[in-house]
């Protein structure tokens, strides 16, 4: 069963520059295979997350995503964790 990765972390204070950069992380994810979703805390509104469902190679996405995540500028601390399908 295919895991899938689970990302949060502190949005910051510039929310509309972070959300740009974001969306255009995820636009460079979906062209590779690896279509993800931006969530937002329901009662945080400065805690964020990706998720990225069904990787198949957890280690060719992580050196993707953690590259791509440098050149878009969000090098902040982050959370991750993995969860599969029982």
């Amino acid at each position: 069963m295919k895991p899938t990765l689970y990302c949060y972390f502190k949005a910051g204070t510039d929310h509309p520059a972070q959300l740009a950069r974001l969306r255009a992380l995820q636009e460079e994810m979906a062209a590779a295979g690896w279509p993800g979703q931006l969530l937002r805390r329901c009662d945080d509104a400065d805690t964020w997350m990706e998720v990225y469902p069904e990787i198949s190679d957890r280690a060719a996405f992580l050196e993707v995503w953690q590259a791509a995540r440098l050149r878009h500028g969000l090098d902040m601390d982050c959370h991750r964790e993995w969860f599969q399908p029982l």
